[in-house]
């Protein structure tokens, strides 16, 4: 579709694939293009598969934003990440994350909002790093981690723990964690299983489960941004 999301449709399975040649930063330019291959696969009443270049998922927001200090730019990349994590969590069928690398931060907290959630044994990190690096972690994020995230985990994620294989899987970060050659295959196998699914109640059955999780998104979404504009006034 763009330069930085490419999209793949074929037996009703859309695949996203997110690849800026670095480190699939959602910058406002990502978010944009998630969201209008999202759109297609809506359209599509697709399945999706949403990866990223091989070895990394995403590695959270676009910290070069973050650095020009424009404070629109930066308001409109945070409140973008947090509606796109709500965008996840309401697809109406089924979204399986093909983890393809490191996780870090927005790339974290977005992984968390996908159906199935499956990554590398190996060659990859799981990580909310934020407090490593002069950040809060905003109210959303902290909604989708309490969504997944197994409760004695919770304070280590939520405190910049990594986590990685198998150790994630304990912590409630993935679903499954494969060999990387064994990456496609694995999300396959999930893929044809969601197919058999009844669409609407497939759809019913997601509402219901994620209805926690989505009904305290737009107070945290608020608070976030009510955070993030008393933030841009004091730098300003």
């Amino acid at each position: 579709m763009t330069d930085l999301v490419s999209y793949v449709f074929a037996d009703g399975v859309a695949t996203l694939t997110m690849d800026d040649g670095k480190a699939n930063a959602m910058g406002p330019g990502m978010q944009a293009a998630l969201n209008a291959a999202l759109d297609r696969a809506e359209a599509d009443k697709a399945l999706v598969v949403l990866t990223g270049r091989p070895g990394v998922f995403s590695g959270g927001f676009d910290l070069s934003v973050f650095k020009a200090g424009d404070p629109r730019v930066t308001f409109q990349m945070l409140t973008g990440g947090a509606q796109l994590a709500q965008r996840v969590l309401a697809y109406p069928h089924p979204v399986i994350a093909s983890c393809s690398g490191h996780a870090v931060a927005m790339g974290l907290f977005l992984l968390q909002c996908a159906d199935v959630r499956v990554g590398l044994k190996t060659g990859a990190t799981f990580q909310a790093n934020e407090v490593l690096i002069g950040m809060t972690l905003p109210h959303f994020a902290l909604e989708t981690l309490r969504h997944r995230v197994t409760t004695p985990h919770l304070p280590l994620v939520g405190t910049a723990s990594a986590y990685a294989g198998d150790d994630a899987v304990r912590a409630g970060l993935l679903d499954e964690a494969v060999a990387p050659e064994s990456l496609t295959a694995a999300v396959m196998l999930h893929a044809e299983r969601l197919k058999k699914a009844h669409p609407a109640s497939f759809t019913a059955t997601k509402q219901r489960l994620n209805a926690p999780v989505l009904g305290a998104m737009p107070a945290a979404i608020d608070n976030d941004i009510a955070d993030w504009k008393r933030l841009g006034a004091a730098q300003a």
